[in-house]
């Protein structure tokens, strides 16, 4: 059928004439302020040869669809505008849009937009869902819905009821005021929504009985599977977009979160009871964002929210670690040794010619901070991490389960599978480019009956193996040449630590800060190229999940978290696994350095260990990505992106009047919010962080502190994000956060192996134990300094590598340097020596029963916390009972009803079993015949 004899218009609202206030009480219906609107499709219209002087500047025109025949609006009245012929784009946008419009009121929708009546601007196209079509899609998509019957929740025996009691009374003032935090231990039965079932339902008003993230979630599905023919035939709304032919889709927000007065909706209640840095210190209220955004967001916050509240014991270790090191600073021996003036052990030259020889006793800051971080507590600190991320995935497995009660996520997979159905428009497109390539029109018209009718493509249309390949090559080459980049980048600051240390070697006044100075200015090298690469990486990742045209959003959305993920793991830990695993492990001994470049040799630890310097890198990039990048550029950016558009909205002529820029509609606000583009980018940047609090941990105890203090500010950051500056999301039912969790166990493995290595590795808890218990006369660390210095004689040193100059104060013929090697007077002169293997066997054996220890604690803790809470598979049970229980008792009564005596008048029961306007269970979602005749009723 031509869509312009589509009975789709037949009433126009003049919106010149006064609409009394009682008419338009709420700006989220149509302008009969009775039909809600569920759903705004938004577009951007260009019309050529109409003057933007022309016409009345507050003229516009309302189109409010009931599937009556279409009635021409008046032309030629002396407010009309002379409007000029579109361009062929234009008009080609313009019919597609026509027919998708009556494609979605044939599925039994209701449109209302407004007229073009200007030379260029935005309409918006306004979609009500009446309650026959809410009603066959609810029984379609399964949505489970409460009944009439409502059970009692156990709070299993008398101590558990008088525990919770106390622990409800004394955190009562942390709890949000809102309803679903109040002390109701009720629940309603839920059951699969079904017409032939009304009965079940405790319906009292049909137009509030689907909340509306459920409304909207309704007609989204309906939008992704509405097809338009002249648009390529594509598939759903998503695909439109992508051709630009709408440029938005989204459901409303519940009217303004700062509006004056005491009118209550969700929004409101959200900002005021969570949205706001000022009730920071609140639990968050899970059940009202999961009723508001969806499943899949209170999923997301249920778990930052736990999250957060982990970090709090970790945090108190970890100060309890470190203030440990500080009050036990003097009572070490090592650093105490190597402070002490008189033992004069004189090293080596850190540099060639420019360096002179040096008193270790110079180096004294450094030992003495070290051992703030370098003591027996890291080790325990770091076996309390591991149990700690295992405790954490178990408990965040029990939380998920719980919230899945009490949010009826169970039996959900049937929705999985159809969401999967849907396919990408880059894959339609993709499978069609192939298809007329390959193929004669046949084909064409086949794939164009075979999308219409909505039946899964043939296995001779989809994308095969050797249609991917050039697409996974690139992937491959790509990845590789950015892991390649990245440490190339590290190489590049690794030389200019080098270089520059070199340099101020030379300069007496620059001399005593050398290492200070190369270090700090490195880290924030390092931190800048990481902030840098991290926004580059997103878009590369996204640009190469693209090539690879992932069938469904699924897919695509897994596939661009593990590349997202690659990319950046290695970006932000690269430059702290070189200092921690690398750095000074190649840099040979006097006299037989190794050099990278001619004159400029690998650069060593500090005479304390690498690990304070690994705990400057690691304190450095953590602080500075969770400050500029997860706050300054969350509350930034947006705030720019929102300032540039209002100045491009204020200058583009003929978009907004003044009339209606002082009472602007609820569409019109939520337009120009930004559009929601997943959680992607919240989920990455805290488990980019969970990998800071657990991968080094040995070396930075204090990394829970941090990480707990940014999430109490990035709680509220993302809530007031998600409440004031973006478009509200569609409601997306989901049972768990996916992808995320396996990464998150993969890292709590990883950090075991990690942390091992840092210990036997990086630190100098091992050496210090092979001294202590194998070369100690008196079972103390007296001694340890000298025991891991070795001797060079001078006259060894290469010709030109000799210091230049030296002011040494004292005749040297040795000098010392950091290693177990043969003394020069050894048979075997420099070779390693037997204190160097015994220290390298015992660093392997703590990894290998470090790692094992662990790794069984880990599996004994998972083994004691079980997935399901004891009482949640109790309650699980008991409402199963419950349902058949209520089901039989309401089949009786109906029974009874029908086989009464005498008919009474009719009342309410009747008809909500057998309503006129419920179609049998047979019919199919989207039929025309059904949708057609219940359209015309409203």
């Amino acid at each position: 059928m031509d869509p312009e004899s589509l009975p789709v218009i037949n009433n126009y609202l003049d919106a010149n004439e006064p609409v009394s206030s009682e008419a338009r009480v709420s700006r989220m219906h149509f302008h009969d302020n009775q039909r809600k609107v569920d759903y705004v499709l938004a577009y951007h219209y260009r019309k050529r040869g109409a003057h933007p002087g022309q016409g009345s500047p507050g003229h516009s025109l309302a189109i409010v669809s009931n599937g009556e025949t279409g009635k021409e609006p008046h032309a030629g009245g002396p407010g009309d505008i002379e409007l000029g012929p579109l361009d062929a784009l234009e008009e080609e946008r313009k019919e597609q849009r026509e027919e998708f419009e009556h494609n979605l009121m044939e599925a039994g929708l209701e449109l209302e937009k407004d007229v073009e009546s200007k030379s260029q601007g935005s309409i918006f196209v306004r979609i009500h869902a009446p309650w026959q079509v809410l009603a066959r899609e609810a029984e379609f998509l399964k949505i489970k819905v409460p009944t009439k019957k409502m059970y009692e929740i156990k709070a299993g025996g008398s101590i558990a009821k008088k525990f919770n009691a106390v622990l409800q009374k004394l955190s009562s003032p942390l709890q949000p005021r809102v309803p679903e935090h109040s002390n109701n231990r009720m629940k309603n039965l839920s059951y699969p929504f079904s017409r032939e079932k009304l009965y079940l339902y405790n319906i009292q008003e049909k137009d509030t009985f689907f909340d509306n993230a459920t409304r909207s979630r309704i007609v989204h599905e309906i939008l992704k599977r509405t097809a338009c023919s002249r648009a390529n035939n594509t598939m759903g709304i998503n695909s439109l977009i992508a051709n630009n032919i709408y440029e938005a889709a989204y459901p409303l927000h519940d009217g303004e979160y700062d509006s004056p007065g005491d009118d209550m909706n969700d929004r409101k209640l959200l900002y005021q009871e969570w949205a706001r840095y000022g009730v920071f210190y609140k639990f968050q209220p899970i059940d009202l964002i999961r009723k508001y955004f969806g499943e899949k967001i209170g999923l997301y916050f249920a778990w930052l929210g736990l999250y957060t509240s982990f970090l709090i014991p970790s945090s108190v270790i970890g100060v309890i670690v470190f203030l440990y090191g500080c009050a036990t600073i003097e009572e070490d021996i090592p650093s105490r040794e190597m402070c002490d003036q008189q033992n004069a052990f004189t090293m080596c030259p850190l540099c060639d010619k420019s360096c002179d020889y040096w008193n270790l006793s110079s180096a004294c800051g450094t030992a003495r901070a070290s051992h703030l971080f370098d003591n027996p507590a890291t080790v325990f600190f770091s076996i309390f991490m591991a149990l700690w991320a295992t405790m954490f995935l178990e408990n965040w497995k029990r939380l998920q389960m719980r919230l899945g009660y009490f949010w009826d996520l169970t039996g959900i997979e049937e929705e999985e599978e159809r969401a999967k159905e849907h396919s990408r428009p880059e894959y339609e497109s993709k499978v069609r480019e192939k298809m007329l390539k390959e193929s004669s029109k046949s084909v064409v018209q086949k794939l164009e009956t075979n999308t219409a009718a909505g039946d899964d493509e043939d296995d001779e249309d989809k994308l095969t193996w050797r249609d991917r390949f050039p697409g996974y090559l690139m992937n491959f080459a790509s990845i590789l040449f950015m892991i390649a980049l990245t440490f190339s980048i590290v190489f590049g600051v690794i030389v200019y630590r080098i270089t520059t240390a070199a340099a101020l070697s030379l300069n007496k006044a620059t001399r005593s800060n050398v290492r200070v100075t190369v270090t700090a200015t490195a880290v924030i090298i390092n931190l800048v190229v990481i902030l840098i690469l991290d926004e580059i990486y997103g878009a590369v990742a996204k640009w190469l999940t693209k090539i690879e045209v992932p069938k469904t959003e699924q897919s695509f959305e897994e596939r661009l978290i593990l590349k997202a993920f690659l990319l950046k793991f290695v970006n932000a830990y690269s430059p702290i696994f070189y200092v921690a695993f690398f750095k000074g492990r190649f840099v040979g001994r006097p006299g037989s350095y190794v050099y990278v470049f001619d004159g400029y040799r690998m650069e060593e630890c500090a005479p304390g260990g690498c690990l304070m310097e690994l705990c400057i890198q690691l304190s450095i990039i953590m602080l500075g990505k969770q400050l500029i990048q997860n706050n300054i550029f969350e509350i930034g950016v947006p705030k720019l992106k929102k300032l540039f558009r209002k100045l491009k909205d204020e200058t583009e002529p003929g978009e907004t009047d003044s009339a209606h820029s002082k009472h602007p509609e609820q569409w019109d606000l939520d337009y120009s919010l930004e559009p929601y583009t997943g959680l992607t980018p919240e989920y990455m940047e805290m488990i980019i962080q969970f990998g800071f609090v657990t991968l080094f941990v040995a070396s930075f105890p204090l990394a829970p502190v941090f990480a707990l203090l940014n999430n109490v500010i990035e709680v509220r950051l993302d809530a007031k994000k998600f409440v004031t500056e973006l478009r509200r999301p569609d409601a997306v039912r989901t049972k768990d956060i996916g992808i995320w969790f396996d990464i998150l166990s993969g890292i709590g493995k990883f950090s075991v192996i990690s942390n091992a290595f840092v210990i036997a590795i990086t630190s100098d808890f091992i050496p210090r134990l092979v001294y202590q218990y194998s070369y100690s006369h008196n079972g103390t660390l007296h001694g340890f300094v000298n025991h891991t210095l070795s001797f060079f004689n001078i006259s060894q040193l290469k010709e030109g590598t000799q210091p230049e100059n030296s002011h040494f104060d004292q005749e040297v013929q040795f000098c010392r340097f950091k290693d177990y090697r043969e003394p020069p007077w050894a048979p075997n002169p420099y070779e390693f020596s037997k204190q160097y293997w015994s220290v390298l066997s015992a660093r392997l054996a703590f990894v290998i029963i470090f790692q094992n220890l662990v790794m069984f604690l880990s599996v004994l803790v998972d083994w004691m916390i079980p997935d399901i809470p004891t009482d949640i598979s109790d309650q699980i049970k008991k409402e199963k009972s419950l349902l058949v229980d209520f089901f039989l008792k309401e089949e009786h009564e109906k029974l009874k009803l029908t086989d009464g005596p005498a008919p009474r008048s009719p009342g309410r029961r009747p008809r909500s079993r057998a309503p006129s306007w419920a179609p049998s269970g047979r019919s199919q979602p989207g039929s025309v015949a059904t949708s057609g005749s219940q359209h015309t009723n409203v």
